[in-house]
């Protein structure tokens, strides 16, 4: 059977979904964004009106573990137990901190998750990842755990601006660039796309029953969930650096830049066509901008992905590349050297 992830009724959904699972307390966690913007949208779920809600501070910054105290806390004042639930508004910082909330509160409590954001949709909302950064580092700290249901709905992306629907259109074309060549042409014609709301609600549901598919063959990322990091070893070192430098992106342009560097890499051990990444690099140019650092932060970059979580072991980063489009290559550990002309040949072709 074919699994709807989309609904134009998300407040019936809500309340659908949580009775069908018949918690004894119900939290709502999201932020101050969504509350404003999001949750007025949302005013036919009495879950939402009703249910205790704990609301943060918006932002990557609040991604830490004094706010999981809180929610925690929150947890501990209204009485939750082991049946009761977790439903997360909001975008990837929500659901990742909520979600870790939930994971570790009383050894694991249930979630559903309704992301508001694009990024949220197709990344953080599915595949049972949480967690929260730590020591500068993007989401060091986690727990893997599953919702249990992710509703998604087009309605709350009528609210985003341009540069949050381009963070997450980047997961969307990394998630074609290990899928299918004839997704990823399509995603390529991002005007089209972004201006068409039934074209891109149905691409998002191709990206999120593709991530499903590969959750479920992989739910600990033993192997093939890997081909879900196309891209983030270094998007995640751009991340953390700028956040660093007090010059923050989103997380899906500091993807999109990561998969151009991880195709260069993949050209250099690979043998991946140049061409492609002309033309992907005129996709980036156009719709994410320059390079997210300079020729002196080279050295920085590589020491960010030689601690990156998914390492065997430290100062030799893991990168899943391709050979080609949709076909892609897990636990490439490049050389030092490598990682090097890749990040000097990415600076040059911006």
């Amino acid at each position: 059977m074919t699994r709807k992830y989309l609904t134009d009724s998300p407040a019936l959904e809500i309340d659908s979904s949580v009775d069908n699972l018949s918690p004894d307390r119900v939290l709502v966690v999201t932020d101050k964004n969504v509350e404003k913007i999001v949750l007025p949208r949302l005013k036919d779920s009495s879950i939402v009106r009703e249910a205790p809600r704990f609301t943060m501070t918006p932002g990557e910054t609040e991604k830490n573990l004094a706010t999981v105290i809180k929610v925690w806390e929150k947890l501990e004042e209204i009485g939750a137990t082991r049946k009761s639930l977790v439903l997360n508004i909001g975008g990837g910082v929500v659901t990742d901190l909520g979600g870790f909330a939930a994971a570790t509160f009383k050894r694991g409590i249930r979630t559903i998750n309704f992301p508001t954001t694009l990024l949220g949709a197709v990344d953080a909302a599915t595949g049972g990842k949480t967690g929260i950064d730590f020591n500068g580092l993007k989401n060091e700290i986690g727990a893997f755990h599953n919702p249990s249901k992710v509703i998604i709905s087009p309605i709350p992306f009528e609210t985003l601006p341009q540069e949050e629907l381009l963070s997450g259109y980047a997961e969307m074309v990394k998630t074609a660039l290990f899928s299918s060549r004839e997704f990823y042409i399509s995603l390529l014609d991002i005007e089209r796309m972004l201006n068409d709301s039934l074209a891109l609600g149905e691409a998002v549901e191709q990206c999120v029953r593709i991530k499903e598919e590969v959750v479920e063959q992989d739910p600990r990322e033993k192997g093939l969930r890997k081909v879900l990091n196309l891209g983030h070893t270094a998007g995640h070192a751009f991340e953390s650096f700028r956040l660093l430098e007090g010059k923050p992106v989103t997380h899906g342009k500091a993807v999109a830049h990561g998969l151009l560097v991880t195709l260069i890499l993949s050209h250099l051990i690979l043998g991946f066509d140049s061409k492609e990444i002309y033309h992907y690099r005129d996709f980036l140019r156009e719709n994410y901008g320059g390079p997210l650092i300079e020729c002196r932060d080279i050295e920085e970059i590589i020491g960010k992905m030689n601690s990156d979580k998914k390492n065997r072991r430290y100062g030799q980063p893991l990168f899943t590349l391709l050979k080609d489009i949709g076909v892609a290559e897990l636990d490439i550990e490049p050389s030092q050297e490598d990682l090097r002309r890749s990040l000097e040949i990415y600076r040059g072709e911006l």
